[in-house]
């Protein structure tokens, strides 16, 4: 569960990708824009850092939604956590996790490709966890293989209202979403072209910035009791190698678990950032 305060972490602005609210006046929609490059950034070091790799595919893919992800957090309460599982079927079935939260100022985002479920069409699971409230669980069908379509798809299907995706030029990305008395027909027309130049075509106001970059959080620290609770299953592996290796079911980062850190002796290396 998030920490239910706004973390002050003004000395890394430099790394945080920027999200703009701004409301688009006589046309009643939000419109969410940024620029995401200092997320993917993030998301590649982090794929560096730990060895892991994606098809190009699937690397475009969680990209997207990771883009899209976030600028939905920005049209959402700041004391919200979600998180998104697209479950796509096909030649090569995976599951795209996308999760994150304004107060934390981090997205998080990995495809899962073993042991995937092979269905007939697309799936959506959406979670919405907030404090003192029961967690809000969506499954939605989509279709196709346009992370676009699919963004469009949830808000019609589970917001229960319309919205339109763009992905702009280079790492920009905008999503432009109905509000009470929306102009329907503007919306259902935009182009991304339109969307480009909305500032200089239509009466906007700048409702608010939020800022995120690719974390996860995990550590050593906060696997080893897990770990630990489970070390008779690791029993032949740590007999026979004197560690185990672990991953972040959030992010994939692997984690060495010797025996002496099961005990306690030696807290090793932390190897998630």
């Amino acid at each position: 569960m998030p920490e239910q305060t706004q973390p002050d972490n003004s000395q890394f602005v430099a790394e945080y990708a920027t999200v703009q609210s701004i409301f688009i006046r006589q046309r009643n929609c939000l419109l969410l824009r940024g620029d995401f490059t200092p997320l993917f950034v993030g998301y590649y070091l982090h794929l560096m850092q730990h060895g892991l790799h994606n098809r190009k595919e699937e690397d475009v893919l969680l990209k997207q939604l990771l883009a899209y992800f976030t600028l939905y957090l920005v049209s959402r309460p700041w004391k919200e956590h979600h998180a998104w599982t697209y479950n796509v079927p096909g030649g090569h079935p995976a599951n795209y996790f996308v999760a994150g939260s304004s107060l934390t100022e981090d997205v998080v985002g990995r495809v899962f490709t073993e042991n995937v479920r092979d269905g007939e069409t697309s799936m959506l699971y959406a979670q919405n966890i907030c404090a003192n409230r029961d967690t809000q669980t969506s499954v939605i069908p989509l279709s196709g293989m346009d992370a676009a379509g699919w963004v469009e798809g949830f808000f019609q299907r589970s917001e229960q209202r319309q919205a339109r995706a763009f992905c702009c030029r280079g790492d920009e990305y905008a999503l432009v979403t109905a509000e009470p008395d929306a102009d329907f027909d503007w919306l259902t027309e935009l182009t991304t072209e339109q969307v480009a130049n909305i500032d200089n075509t239509e009466q906007t106001r700048l409702l608010e910035t939020r800022r995120f970059t690719f974390r996860c959080g995990c550590s050593l620290e906060r696997i080893l009791p897990t770990i630990r609770t489970m070390q008779k299953d690791f029993a032949d592996l740590l007999s026979e190698q004197g560690c185990v290796r672990v991953a972040c079911p959030r992010c994939g980062a692997h984690y060495d678990i010797t025996t002496e850190m099961l005990a306690g002796t030696n807290t090793g290396p932390d190897h998630c950032h």
